[in-house]
């Protein structure tokens, strides 16, 4: 808990200068996305020795580089859809989600954050500290896992999974236990290990919008 918390107020402290970043920016909704992916350097599963240093680096780079995607169909899909799922991943980097939640219509969007600690993943916990539940909905969903398995996950997810036009899901975890799902899915994350890279086409560390949409946005 004292891990998470460091980590969620490091990522509080920085959010005000990427708010500006975004605010500033010719393409904000692009910016956002991409400091949405900066933020799942945030993730103890592969690396437990994170620290302040790799989080600026990796937004310098999120920033500057390739980004691997298509960022115009996951904005048009955000604009025509009424019900958005936005599947959180890690403490620290559920900060950087709201930067990219608040460029979207957030009388349409719930947070789903999980149904208690796991490594280093987000819980409703961290959503209150960080303001997450100031600004949407935010529902668990009644798992442990690091990763959102739907057979694992409460009945009151499963409904709101099944009655969302469009997911949003954040992080390798979640990209692991939905990418065989039938559903409209737009997976934000780094590439942090070689067998998702491979799985996805791309180069390891890249970060990537990874669509799955079923009907035209």
């Amino acid at each position: 808990r004292q891990v998470k918390d460091r980590f969620n107020r490091y990522a509080l402290d920085i959010y005000p200068l990427c708010q500006k970043m975004i605010n500033r920016s010719s393409v904000s909704f692009e910016t956002a996305v991409r400091l949405a992916i900066a933020g799942n350097i945030i993730d103890f599963g592969p690396n437990s020795q994170i620290g302040p240093s790799v989080i600026d680096e990796t937004i310098d780079h999120a920033l500057s580089g390739q980004l691997l995607g298509d960022i115009e169909l996951l904005s048009k899909a955000v604009r025509s859809v009424d019900n958005i799922l936005y599947l959180g991943d890690n403490c620290g980097e559920i900060v950087f989600d709201r930067l990219l939640i608040e460029q979207l219509p957030l009388h349409k969007v719930t947070f789903a954050v999980r149904g208690s600690s796991v490594i280093n993943d987000a819980t409703l916990a961290d959503a209150e500290a960080t303001g997450m539940t100031d600004m949407v909905k935010v529902l668990d969903n009644g798992s442990d896992a690091p990763g959102t398995i739907i057979e694992n996950c409460s009945d009151a997810f499963r409904q709101r999974f099944d009655r969302a036009d469009l997911v949003i899901s954040k992080g390798q975890g979640n990209y692991e236990a939905l990418s065989d799902v039938d559903k409209d899915i737009f997976f934000l994350l780094k590439a942090k290990c070689p067998l998702i890279a491979q799985h996805i086409g791309c180069d390891l560390g890249s970060p990537v919008i990874f669509s799955r949409v079923k009907k035209a946005a």
